[in-house]
């Protein structure tokens, strides 16, 4: 059974794959009782164009990339670190680029782009544990320092959550943070696959596609909270999500904690990057994920206020 029929163009420096236009589902994203970055008056009030397309959706079209050069083990040991630059809206086209890779090579340079040029994300995608700097590894050793925080100013690096349960079934609604099941993204995604459909594929079990890794590691987010201030707007600037032993499959439980590994600012945001490790029933990880959940300054209603009074 072939993973993907996804038409790939070649290129001597690149290969890249077909225009596509991703499906907005989180149009009725809840968190902190606000709408999110995705809805349109809530983003459009923050100065951008509309709903943002969520991040991790763009990781569906490098699969089939990651899939022709790496086989099976893109499955099993496949990562995607990338960096978000601009953000994305319902009805654009997009599309996904790897540069071409040496024979033998276990990472390659990964970006998408809009039809005008304007670059999406910039990344690695990579196969395999042999300790190669990722794009998000060499981001973190040049962060400029969170300054003054107030949204973030009781969170400490080191923090962690105690573990949590999480499991993504076939139809299971994955609650206001996510409010679709994995069947309904099944019948948008862009990169559909017989693997995601079905058991017919070498682990004999239905897997999750890598964007939808995100919905299952963040799904328990809500309950094990960091003391994050608000309510304020956040939004994904930067994500790395790495199988371990991969992949994983619809309908098994899956435990989950995160560890607070950084602190970062800039003019309009202040960044909580925190590392989330999934175990399975074996108490051995899986998978992780590196998240930078940016939240946006002007959308902390009292932020002036506070920052004057701790920092005056």
């Amino acid at each position: 059974m072939k993973a993907f029929d996804t038409a790939i163009a070649e290129t001597s420096e690149a290969i890249a794959g077909p225009w596509r236009r991703p499906y907005q589902m989180l149009h009725a994203q809840v968190y902190d009782s606000h709408a999110s970055i995705h809805d349109d008056a809530t983003a459009q009030k923050l100065g951008f164009q509309g709903g943002t397309i969520e991040g991790p959706t763009h990781f569906s079209q490098f699969a089939p990339l990651c899939a022709s050069v790496w086989g099976d083990a893109w499955f099993e040991t496949g990562c995607i670190s990338a960096h978000y630059r601009n953000p994305s809206f319902a009805g654009e086209e997009v599309q996904a680029i790897m540069a071409r890779p040496a024979a033998g090579a276990r990472q390659c340079a990964i970006q998408m782009v809009k039809r005008d040029g304007t670059e999406v994300l910039r990344g690695t995608a990579s196969v395999g544990s042999d300790k190669t700097p990722t794009a998000l590894d060499q981001r973190l050793t040049e962060l400029k320092p969170l300054a003054d925080p107030v949204i973030l100013r009781d969170i400490k690096v080191g923090m962690r959550t105690g573990r949590q349960t999480v499991r993504m079934d076939l139809d299971q609604n994955m609650g206001e943070l996510y409010p679709f099941s994995l069947a309904d993204k099944l019948k948008v995604i862009t990169e559909p696959s017989p693997f995601y459909a079905d058991a017919g594929n070498p682990w004999g079990r239905q897997i999750i596609p890598i964007e939808m890794l995100s919905v299952l590691f963040q799904y328990m987010a809500r309950e094990d909270r960091l003391p994050v201030r608000g309510p304020a707007v956040g939004l994904f600037a930067d994500q790395e999500i790495r199988l371990l032993r991969g992949p994983l499959f619809a309908g098994e439980d899956y435990q989950t904690e995160r560890e607070v590994v950084a602190l970062s600012g800039s003019r309009r945001t202040e960044s909580l990057w925190v590392r989330t490790t999934v175990f399975a029933s074996d108490n051995l990880p899986v998978a992780t994920m590196l998240l930078n959940l940016a939240s946006i300054k002007d959308s902390y209603a009292s932020y002036g206020q506070e920052h004057a009074e701790l920092y005056a």
